[in-house]
């Protein structure tokens, strides 16, 4: 007895043997215990997410666990099991400074997994594929991780004892010198945050900035990339973007179509009144269309010209094209048979306006049939 109360008395870099082995026991504890931990939050977390169902805090705590890393595991390990023992100031010294910034790194993970997870979260509860928020998350990821990791920085330097006030300070004077050299690239990323918060577009979008017209196919920090129906890519800086009138096809509700009947003045007046009724028969029986209005509106041109306005309920272009189709051919039909005849005789006298459709050049184009 009295020999093993002399061998826990002998001293060792400073400290007894009885501490070492405390310590030693408090580090193999702490570094099983907090992995089984985390694993086990991991896998409770998978459970969940199979099921469908979940607590967005315990999710949130999952996901934190999952984002702790080993050697921040190791950190908490050594600080515990250290806590008792006494060592040089040169040790204490690197040992605080290696703490400090483990804690710091982790913390900033952490805070990043958290905006990340508030994200998802918003995506999760939308009710159809956002591709609003898919698309800005890049963005607001990368403006998050400046913030997040710069406060982390200085938090673990002021921990440190280093003085962080002149530091800020000329940071401050560096940063306007810095804004004046790069003030192109700067706007830009405020251009790609203007974005992303107010969502004006989205991916998988059709645009039409000024004359260039694309499909969106990324959103990043300093430009968004198009994919023009020539198949080409075009890219273009953010702040460009913003200071354009931009086309968002990608939002139609639904099209109009306006088109114009050019009909022979010798056409009989009773088969001129029954146009207006033959065209709305027509539409009405043409899938996702909904009629508006066909009036004769002109008189005095070279033909009686008739307007005619319907709206396609869906916003696809091939639906809207297939509608069109199926009008075109089934009035010049119905024509025949009313005995109403074509400025010219032909029907190539037959305009149409429609409403220009992605890929379509600016304006609309005229269409003859």
């Amino acid at each position: 007895m009295n020999s093993w109360r002399e061998l826990t008395q002998v001293d060792f870099l400073g400290n007894d043997l009885q501490t070492w082995v405390v310590a030693l026991g408090i580090l193999l504890v702490t570094l099983t215990i907090l992995p089984l931990l985390r694993r086990y939050l991991a896998a409770h977390r998978r459970r969940r997410a199979d099921a469908s169902t979940g607590h967005l805090a315990v999710d949130l705590t999952a996901s934190l666990a999952e984002r702790t890393s080993r050697l921040f595991l190791w950190g908490v390990a050594v600080w515990l099991g250290s806590r008792d023992l006494t060592f040089p100031p040169k040790v204490e010294h690197w040992l605080t400074i290696a703490l400090v910034l483990l804690f710091w790194m982790q913390a900033a993970r952490w805070a990043m997994t958290a905006v990340r997870f508030a994200v998802d979260a918003r995506r999760r509860r939308s009710t159809g594929p956002d591709t609003l928020l898919k698309s800005s998350m890049e963005v607001i990821l990368f403006a998050a991780g400046i913030v997040v990791w710069g406060i982390a920085a200085l938090l673990a330097l002021d921990n440190l004892g280093i003085e962080i006030k002149p530091l800020l300070a000329g940071l401050g004077i560096g940063g306007i010198a810095l804004a004046l050299a790069v003030q192109t690239v700067l706007g830009d990323l405020l251009a790609s945050l203007s974005i992303a918060l107010d969502k004006p577009f989205g991916l998988g979008d059709a645009l039409t900035v000024d004359d260039v017209q694309g499909t969106v196919e990324h959103i990043g920090v300093k430009s968004t990339r198009l994919r023009s129906v020539n198949g080409e890519q075009i890219i273009m800086s953010n702040a460009d973007i913003l200071k354009s009138r931009v086309r968002n096809f990608g939002r139609l509700l639904e099209r109009r179509s306006l088109f114009r009947l050019d009909v022979h003045y010798e056409t009989p007046v009773p088969a001129l009144a029954a146009v207006p009724r033959a065209v709305r028969e027509i539409i009405e029986g043409t899938p996702d269309t909904r009629f508006d209005r066909c009036h004769l509106l002109s008189c005095g041109g070279p033909a009686l010209q008739f307007e005619v306005v319907f709206f396609v309920t869906n916003p696809d272009f091939k639906v809207y094209a297939e509608a069109q189709q199926s009008i075109n051919l089934r009035i010049l039909e119905r024509f025949r048979t009313l005995g109403v005849s074509f400025m010219g005789a032909t029907p190539q006298n037959v305009r149409l306006h429609p409403v220009p459709a992605p890929g379509a050049a600016p304006g609309g184009q005229e269409q003859l049939l």
